[in-house]
């Protein structure tokens, strides 16, 4: 009888089956254990080994799928399956999604290529993409930036590593510039004076390196100056804001006026 077939059939099947799937299962079981093993201990010969935390996370995703993708081949063939046409499937279902995902792989090579040559590092405060703040971590898709106000901007990678970008964390020191215009009548030499005595007391100022004052331009109303020192990259907007205020009221001070745009009307009787 067919059902006697059909019965027959499937118990060849499960003889010749139940031991490879469950092989196949045990394999699976052990590989994920292994894997783990693996993936903590890389870990920690990174951590014990200084590599930098902005690389750790790639390099522990990068590792874990690709073990995790061998360990499929490894149950598929231990089961029976044909692999040549999985990886041949896989390879298909890639470009489509690859095709159907530009943007997404392109945040991805940009990731890629941040972490190779590594313009800035988690920790470093840069403007790029139109936003300034500080790098809290640097993924595979997206960057994440903290602003000085304490928001969370996420940038795609794309957008970062493809216009420009200013790491104002690169170096041991950095210029400040601070903009300011005197009267016409004010004596230059005073006012010099005045701004470099302003700012003399600044123990965050690196005093060793040159301060200036310098006249930039004679524009329309003013005398405009351009005041000029160096500090540690951490110390720059307090800086610049205490010392600009700290400036204006030196002036005030001492008399020099600090002009600004006037209109002058004469009216004529007829």
């Amino acid at each position: 009888m067919d059902y006697e077939n059909y019965l027959n059939q499937g118990v060849d099947y499960t003889i010749t089956y139940a031991p490879k799937i469950l092989i196949g299962f045990v394999i699976l079981w052990i590989g994920l254990k292994v894997i783990k093993a693996v993936t903590n201990g890389v870990d920690s010969v990174m951590s014990k080994r200084g590599v930098d935390p902005t690389l750790r996370p790639f390099l522990h995703n990068l590792l874990t799928w690709t073990l995790k993708f061998a360990l499929f081949i490894a149950v598929a063939q231990q089961i029976g399956l044909n692999t040549t046409s999985f990886i041949a499937v896989f390879g298909a279902a890639g470009l489509a999604v690859g095709l159907a995902l530009q943007g997404t792989l392109s945040n991805f090579a940009s990731g890629v290529m941040l972490l190779i040559f590594r313009p800035f590092k988690v920790g470093d405060f840069i403007d790029g993409a139109g936003h300034m703040g500080t790098v809290e971590e640097i993924g595979i898709f997206v960057t994440a930036l903290r602003s000085p106000e304490n928001r969370l901007i996420i940038i795609p990678n794309s957008a970062i590593g493809g216009g420009s970008l200013t790491n104002f964390s690169d170096a041991d020191k950095v210029q400040v510039r601070l903009a300011v215009g005197i009267a016409y009548d004010a004596d230059i030499k005073q006012a010099r004076e005045v701004i470099i005595n302003s700012i003399a007391n600044d123990k965050r100022i690196m005093h060793n390196e040159s301060k200036e004052v310098l006249v930039t331009e004679l524009g329309d109303s003013s005398i405009n100056l351009s005041i000029r020192f160096w500090c540690h990259p951490g110390e720059y907007w307090p800086l610049f804001f205490d010392n600009l205020e700290g400036v204006k009221v030196a002036l005030d001070d001492a008399k020099i006026e600090i002009p600004f745009p006037q209109r002058v009307v004469h009216m004529q009787q007829a």
